[in-house]
């Protein structure tokens, strides 16, 4: 009987040594992770690196490409950029709907490869900030439906010429002067001095009638 009760004794205290061998395994993981965890909420609430802001509300590079043998002022999609004869170096006169067909470029801008005139910026009306390319005012056209294209060269709409910014700097006005109203035949409209004018800045190019 008592060798009975001392088996039993000794399986009975070597649970117990199994158990706190156990518990002291447990303990020793716990503290062993303690520190890990620790650290991982520390990265986690460290501060993120301080990069400078990007994407300023400007109309970003402008570039340069060949139309029709000119080298034009594009945007940063390609589309031709243009100058309107009205303007003057610090005031735009395409206002109200004028301005839906011919979009303000946003300033200011940087310039591209082959861009190498001035570049500025003038307030609008409306308080926005419009680029400009030595002193004229910077448009793109509605008509204009891809890169490449320069259908708002030379139509004579809104109250005024429109011509295409080229690389060089924007068209004399006498080239402008005594420009005749857009019509769509060509035919020469007779003057007091006997000479002609052809018509060529009709709205073939563009299609919009405003």
């Amino acid at each position: 009987m008592r060798k009975i009760l001392g088996a039993a004794g000794l399986a009975a205290v070597a649970l117990a040594l199994s158990a706190c061998a156990s518990s002291a395994s447990s303990s020793a993981s716990s503290a062993a992770s303690a520190p890990a965890a620790g650290a991982s909420n520390a990265a986690s609430s460290a501060p993120a690196s301080s990069a400078p802001a990007s994407g300023s509300a400007s109309g970003g590079a402008l570039s340069m490409t060949t139309i029709n043998g000119t080298a034009v002022v594009t945007n940063a999609s390609g589309k031709t950029l243009y100058w309107f004869v009205p303007d003057t170096s610090t005031t735009s006169k395409c206002t109200g709907s004028c301005a839906t067909y011919w979009p303000p470029v946003v300033g200011p801008v940087t310039a591209g490869s082959g861009v190498t005139g001035m570049l500025g910026v003038i307030t609008r009306a409306d308080g926005t900030m419009q680029a400009t390319y030595d002193g004229h005012p910077l448009y793109t056209y509605a008509g204009d439906s891809a890169a490449g294209q320069a259908k708002g060269n030379g139509l004579n709409v809104s109250g005024g010429v429109w011509w295409e910014m080229t690389v060089s700097g924007a068209k004399p006005a006498t080239s402008t002067s005594s420009n005749t109203s857009s019509n769509t035949g060509g035919s020469t409209s007779g003057n007091s001095g006997g000479g002609t004018s052809t018509g060529g800045t009709n709205m073939g190019g563009g299609g919009y009638g405003y």
